[in-house]
């Protein structure tokens, strides 16, 4: 659907004179070379730089596009500054309103241009994956044929959301979170710009901080809360926006929290160590110190499985998956819904039985080995599957223990220095009481020396 001639007129109005609008829209890129951060996107001959015209033509036309990526990296920021750029005729759609019949329209009316003007069209049709199957499905004709050029933005995962046909007629490009840099970077341009608050108001370092925080690599939501706050330090007859004001505003507290020194590793060993402890109320302070802060989901992930080996280990085998289960769905998900997943792997983590005998078992055998305990491979155990090893002797005398009835067999594993070696000592804690039970039977079985 086009615009009618009051959103035109809007839009006009909103050109000549832009300070009605919101800080975000009016610190929006004008070109490709303003947009911050996902520089992985925008090198000379990239798909969106022929979308604008840079380079391209010929046999070779641009592509379509699917932009996939989290709330605030810039998809939509993206596709304004193609609007802007190119000298094609660009329609703009929202999967929350739109329909198949506005779709065709848009269609139509390319096909139309082409035909007529020779003028191509860009569709950009945001949260594509809210449209159904056979809504995407009215969309193959026109990508197919290059009747439009597409960019899509979408937040979830296009493999799930977007169908396959869709998928395989457009280029898949994703938008990496915003580093700390890059907000910093925007929300100082938008301190001095005259397009945003011209140097009507200083940020101190420590507001900036929090604001970073808040942020959590959304330009939109940092550029949002520093209007605010500067609206809130401007009321007050002030030119500086105080880490107290910004508070106001936003109503979060600034969490004593440096993500690159001592409160990053102080929180985070508190967090490992309460869950070690089985206080489960404890592991969820700081995990929501953490969150609040705006930690990296990935960073408290990550802890979280090694955790779960470290601490857990066989007392509950399951500690391991669902740990690793967090972190794939973090990674897909992000904030803030990945605060939940994070609190369930942590609370299971904390009420789990604890055993770190897998711990200590892979570091008594490597510090063994550091000690030079290692010496040849029995010979029996060599692979004999080349022509000349049984001459060796390699892999002779080898009992498959599948063979026996128990499906164990008495031979020399270890290396001779190791044989009597004995690296995991298991607890009877949870479910590794039944792992003890078999290492003490299977020892007895080889023929171990029995304490």
């Amino acid at each position: 659907m086009e615009p009618d001639l009051f959103t035109a007129a809007a839009e006009e109005r909103q050109e000549k004179d832009p300070s009605g609008s919101p800080l975000a829209v009016r610190m929006r890129p004008r070109t490709l070379d303003e947009v911050v951060g996902q520089q992985h996107l925008l090198k000379p001959g990239s798909p969106l730089r022929r979308l604008v015209g840079e380079s391209g033509g010929g046999p070779a036309g641009p592509s379509s596009v699917i932009l996939w990526g989290p709330p605030g990296t810039g998809k939509t920021t993206l596709a304004y500054v193609v609007s802007k750029a190119t000298n094609k005729r660009f329609v703009e759609l929202s999967a929350i309103t739109a329909g198949v019949k506005e779709v065709r329209a848009v269609i139509d009316g390319a096909r139309r241009a082409t035909g007529g003007f020779g003028k191509e069209t860009v569709l950009f049709l945001d949260e594509i994956h809210r449209f159904s199957k056979a809504q995407q499905d009215s969309l193959l004709p026109a990508v197919e044929n290059r009747w439009v050029t597409l960019i899509a933005a979408t937040t979830e995962n296009p493999y799930f959301s977007v169908i396959s046909p869709l998928l395989s007629r457009s280029l898949l490009l994703t938008l990496e979170p915003l580093t700390d840099d890059d907000v910093r970077g925007l929300l100082r341009r938008a301190l001095t710009d005259e397009r945003g608050l011209s140097g009507a108001v200083t940020l101190p370092e420590d507001t900036e901080e929090h604001l970073l925080r808040i942020a959590g690599g959304d330009a939109r939501r940092a550029l949002t809360a520093l209007e605010a706050a500067a609206g809130a330090a401007l009321d007050k007859g002030g030119t500086e926006i105080g880490l107290t004001t910004l508070e106001e505003t936003v109503d979060r507290a600034a969490v004593k929290y440096d993500r690159s020194g001592d409160q990053h590793y102080d929180v985070a060993s508190a967090l490992i160590k309460s869950i070690r402890g089985s206080d489960v109320d404890a592991a969820l302070h700081y995990l929501a110190r953490m969150i609040e802060a705006g930690e990296d989901p990935r960073f408290i992930a990550r802890r979280l499985m090694i955790s779960a080996s470290e601490d857990i280990g066989l007392a509950d085998p399951n500690a391991l998956p669902i740990a690793v289960a967090a972190a794939q769905a973090v990674a897909m998900i992000g904030f803030p819904e990945a605060a939940l997943t994070l609190s369930h792997a942590t609370i299971a983590l904390a009420l789990a039985p604890k055993s770190n005998s897998a711990t200590m078992a892979i570091g008594a055998a490597m510090e063994d080995v550091r000690k030079g305990l290692a010496g040849p491979v029995p010979p029996h155990l060599r692979d004999g599957h080349y022509k000349g090893a049984a001459k060796l002797g390699h892999a002779q005398g080898y009992v498959y223990p599948h063979d026996l009835p128990e499906g164990i067999a008495a031979q020399q594993y270890a290396p001779d220095a190791l044989q009597d070696s004995e690296y995991y000592a298991p607890t009877r804690h949870g479910a590794e009481a039944r792992y003890a039970d078999a290492v003490e039977w299977t020892r007895r079985h080889l023929g171990r020396k029995q304490p």
